[in-house]
């Protein structure tokens, strides 16, 4: 289905909170919102976590109790997204109609007593879902302080299987292959005599073991997500006005999404970026925390951005990130002063235009108990208060500054969502003896980091939105483009790839790329299959790492290469045939072969690395890819603590985004005169910016940037 039209969202930024009065308890509704007034937020989201108290009985609706909530919102200024509450199951429903729970396995209800543990495709489910949501839209659409809607919260968090799922499994592969021959020759299942005679045979996803039929049903269930946000939202546009927007909030690891086919589906993508806080923000320590619904480190918090933005190549809104600690009551981690603010820019200059904390106050039960809001538990104003009332009055202060504001990208780097759903299932890489079920994230992270680390900027591509560009154009616009990890491969991906570096564009392969076909099949060829002829290399051998494995550059390589340059988890067995060598492994066997490799083809050419680099391999790679900087024309060489981000303004402009990551003193100096946006000081080139610990600076261009640095990154350059 095409793309909906982006929305038009309100001028200037969007700053907020989820605002859950119902939660309190004691009434303090009209506290809540001059608090924040004070604190120069603009909007509220409500009503999406309490189907229980719009609907207390079967049929029995309590509409009202929003309604003063809504009514003293507008009357300060304040704007409302109206969430529906069809992600969190009323008691009375899931009495009454306990078919309704989702399996985990077939026949293995998911327990009642969390979130999120229904089938959504019940017909029971949805005559209920659609009878609540009709109600509070019929009774709200038309209320003035309403700006958009959230239809559910973070879908597709389980696979289902259920008999009713199953069964339109069933029917959605007889569409897709017609009869069983073509599916039993498709997924080869010849193996282990699993052909089947007729569609009864095909045996549940509980004991599969192909990863063809895997494939097959992580796609179908992603599909599922996307039909039921797809519902709802066209509930929502029975009723909402034209200048309101839909969208739903994205917790991009759920197993069960496709953010990119979902978000073709919503007038705006949204998401909950949640990461690890104070020293884990500093670019002097590397602290291990998994990069899953919440990430680790400074190109951790730039990817969550990053991904925000790919899912329409569009601004995006934030409905959920830090304001406290963050998870369960024994991770207790404060962010240190100065981070908050850093990560709400960190956020907008990758494209946001909307920062939303969860939540208002912390809660004294539930769940979330030590999940902390704004306020503390007390609800008095604090320290994170005042912090986010200084955010709150800078993005005022800033206004419709940004408005068309476009992230820059250096760097794209492709994502396929059909990879990562296969390598949850058959993962390349491991992890503590164990299968790592995060190996494509692993492989494509390890390739966005060196982006980062190289201070460069990255921007996401899912593979439908590359073919939407084509060659020509993805080439003019990104000259460079990273394929790592890209597992599922059809034969016009791969014409994409060979095309995009004979336009002239500078191709950077990494693992797995092009090893398995749309239906997870190894491909029977030279890997990479269709691409080795124009990246002037093969291979036959691969083999994981049980220890990282030195790379050094070969002689007259153009890679600076130092003891952080390292091999990690994978090596590709390179054997060159016709490509230069750039770097090689310090290993008795697998030196035998290039770590990286660089073949000129057509107008462009391609580069082969051929292990997951470390951080210090992935730089280096990335900064001889790309020699010329977008963020030079700010400022050159700076201190590592410093990250400086930027993108384009309608009127030919840039603005520009500073960080310095850490508790030292840094500094850059100016290539180009700037404005601070905020406070409206001008610097001359030459001058020195200063920035304290855990510091940052919005600045705009004092001049307008030539006329074509509005069209594309690299015109920059």
């Amino acid at each position: 289905m095409d793309s909906r039209i982006p929305a038009r969202l309100p001028s200037g930024l969007l700053f907020g909170v989820a605002y859950y009065p119902e939660y309190h308890v004691v009434e303090r509704t009209h506290e809540d919102l001059d608090l924040m007034r004070a604190a120069s937020m603009n909007v509220i989201r409500v009503g999406e976590s309490v189907w229980s108290t719009w609907e207390p009985r079967d049929g029995e609706l309590d509409l009202d109790w929003l309604a003063p909530v809504l009514d003293a919102a507008h009357e300060r200024g304040i704007r409302a997204i109206l969430g529906t509450p069809t992600y969190a199951v009323p008691p009375w429903l899931s009495t009454a109609y306990p078919e309704i729970a989702g399996e985990r396995r077939t026949g293995e209800r998911i327990p009642w007593g969390a979130r999120q543990e229904v089938d959504y495709t019940h017909p029971a489910f949805l005559f209920h879902a659609e009878r609540v949501v009709r109600a509070i839209l019929e009774r709200y659409a038309q209320h003035p302080a309403i700006i958009g809607y959230q239809v559910d919260n973070e879908p597709g968090l389980e696979l289902f299987h259920n008999h009713g799922v199953f069964t339109r499994f069933v029917r959605h592969l007889q569409g897709i292959y017609g009869d069983v021959e073509t599916l039993n020759r498709e997924w080869g299942l010849t193996y282990w005599s699993h052909r089947i005679g007729d569609w009864s045979q095909l045996w549940r996803p509980d004991g599969n073991s192909f990863p063809q039929y895997d494939l097959a049903w992580r796609r179908f269930q992603a599909e599922l997500t996307t039909d039921f946000i797809a519902w709802q939202v066209g509930l929502v546009d029975e009723y909402r006005s034209p200048d309101q927007f839909v969208t739903t909030c994205l917790q991009y690891p759920r197993r069960g999404l496709d953010d990119e086919q979902l978000g073709r589906r919503l007038d705006v993508s949204a998401g909950n970026p949640y990461y690890g806080m104070q020293d884990h923000l500093d670019t002097a320590k590397e602290l291990a925390q998994p990069n899953d619904w919440t990430t680790t480190g400074v190109p951790g918090l730039f990817r969550q951005a990053d991904r925000l933005y790919s899912s329409r190549q569009a601004r995006y809104l934030v409905t959920e990130t830090n304001a406290q600690s963050i998870g369960t009551a024994d991770s207790n981690f404060p962010p240190y002063p100065g981070q908050l603010k850093q990560a709400a820019y960190a956020f907008i200059s990758r494209g946001a235009a909307m920062i939303e904390y969860w939540h208002w106050h912390t809660l004294p039960y539930g769940t979330e108990t030590y999940w902390g809001g704004v306020l503390p538990h007390s609800l008095r104003p604090g320290r994170v208060y005042r912090e986010v009332s200084q955010i709150g009055e800078e993005l005022e202060r800033l206004g419709s500054a940004l408005d068309g504001y476009e992230p820059d990208a250096d760097v794209a780097i492709l994502w396929s969502t059909p990879s990562r759903f296969a390598m949850q299932y058959m993962p390349p890489l491991a992890s503590g003896g164990q299968p790592d079920d995060q190996a494509y994230e692993h492989i494509v992270d390890a390739f966005h980091r060196g982006v980062v680390d190289a201070g460069l900027q990255a921007r996401i591509l899912h593979l439908p939105q590359a073919h939407a560009l084509g060659a020509d154009e993805l080439a003019r616009r990104f000259p460079v483009l990273v394929a790592a990890g890209l597992y599922i491969t059809t034969d016009d991906d791969l014409s994409l790839l060979r095309e995009y570096a004979a336009a002239g564009g500078h191709l950077v392969l990494g693992p797995r790329t092009a090893y398995a076909d749309e239906e997870a099949r190894a491909r029977v060829a030279v890997a990479p299959d269709q691409l080795h002829a124009a990246a002037g290399v093969w291979y036959e051998e691969f083999s994981n790492l049980d220890a990282d494995v030195q790379v050094v550059a070969t002689g007259g390589s153009p890679l600076v290469l130092d003891a952080d340059a390292t091999a990690q988890r994978w090596v590709d067995g390179l054997i060159s045939d016709g490509a230069e060598a750039l770097a090689t492994y310090k290993h008795p066997r697998f030196g035998d072969f290039p770590t990286v490799v660089t073949h000129p083809h057509g107008s462009g050419r391609v580069t082969t690395v051929g292990t997951v680099p470390s951080p210090g391999l992935a730089s280096a790679v990335a900064r001889w890819a790309v020699p010329g900087r977008i963020g030079d024309l700010l400022a050159g060489d700076h201190g590592p603590a410093v990250t400086v981000s930027s993108g384009t303004l309608p009127d030919g402009g840039r603005a520009w985004f500073v960080f310095n990551w850490g508790w030292g003193e840094s500094s850059l100096v100016l290539a180009t005169d700037v404005r601070d946006a905020t406070t409206d000081q001008t610097y001359a080139a030459g001058a020195q910016l200063a920035l304290g610990p855990w510091g940052c600076r919005t600045l705009v261009d004092e001049r307008p940037a030539p006329e074509s640095t509005t069209d594309t990154p690299e015109a920059a350059r």
